[in-house]
């Protein structure tokens, strides 16, 4: 069902592209979004997801991966209601935590970084249901996402079956595709600028592995994005 719904997102997506053509008698924007990324809710990620297992072992919450996001990209007017874009935006947050339940033998705590990075590479469509010559545009659209991420753990652990503490670093990186849904309000100020605010929620995850020293096999990549936006029309 998820991969049939992604490939019918990228089909409309493709086709509201092609719509575009030819470009050079659309109306071109640079668009700048400056966000904060909230991941998606302990109560719903995935189930097999890495973040909610280590929630069980060491002293940290799924809310401390909030962070800020920064997105640039390209906006074309097709008509007067549809507007398609490219955008890449990037997310970073590094979480410092430390065992709920356990100490080092002189009392001092066990420390670890868990990190995760994020870079979007989305297409999506916008409709404007009072058209784009208002100078209070509200929109809703949809999209396809390309998610470069990175995630790791680093620090101090501990080896259960001999209590040793050790010191490693574990990695993992892909890249996965999920779809994309926001919705906003843009105030055009003149001609060429425009501001406002967006919503934007992602439905992605990406695999991490038990084999490879992760305490889950799958990390949930899903949350909302909420921005300021600014767009520059040339």
């Amino acid at each position: 069902m998820r991969t049939l719904l992604v490939r019918g997102m990228l089909g409309a997506v493709t086709i509201a592209f092609m719509a575009a053509a030819p470009v050079e008698a659309q109306t071109h924007k640079l668009s700048l979004n400056f966000g904060v990324f909230s991941p998606q809710g302990e109560d719903t990620r995935i189930d097999d997801d890495v973040v909610v297992e280590n929630l069980g072992l060491f002293a940290f919450t799924v809310d401390d991966f909030r962070g800020g996001s920064v997105e640039a990209g390209w906006l074309v007017e097709t008509g007067d209601f549809l507007e398609v874009g490219v955008g890449v935006g990037f997310y970073q947050k590094t979480v410092l935590s430390v065992y709920n339940d356990f100490i080092n033998d002189d009392g001092t705590e066990i420390p670890q970084d868990f990190k995760l990075r994020v870079t979007p590479v989305t297409a999506s469509v916008r409709f404007f249901p009072f058209s784009l010559d208002q100078p209070v545009q509200p929109y809703g659209g949809v999209g396809i996402g390309f998610f470069s991420w990175r995630y790791s753990e680093v620090g101090e652990f501990i080896d259960f079956n001999t209590f040793d503490v050790f010191r490693d670093r574990f990695v993992a990186t892909g890249t996965d595709v999920g779809p994309v849904y926001l919705a906003g309000i843009r105030f055009q100020m003149n001609e060429t600028f425009g501001i406002g605010g967006e919503v934007r929620y992602q439905d992605v995850a990406g695999v991490v592995g038990i084999d490879q020293g992760f305490l889950d096999e799958r990390i949930d990549l899903g949350g909302l994005t909420s921005s300021l936006t600014v767009s520059i029309g040339f």
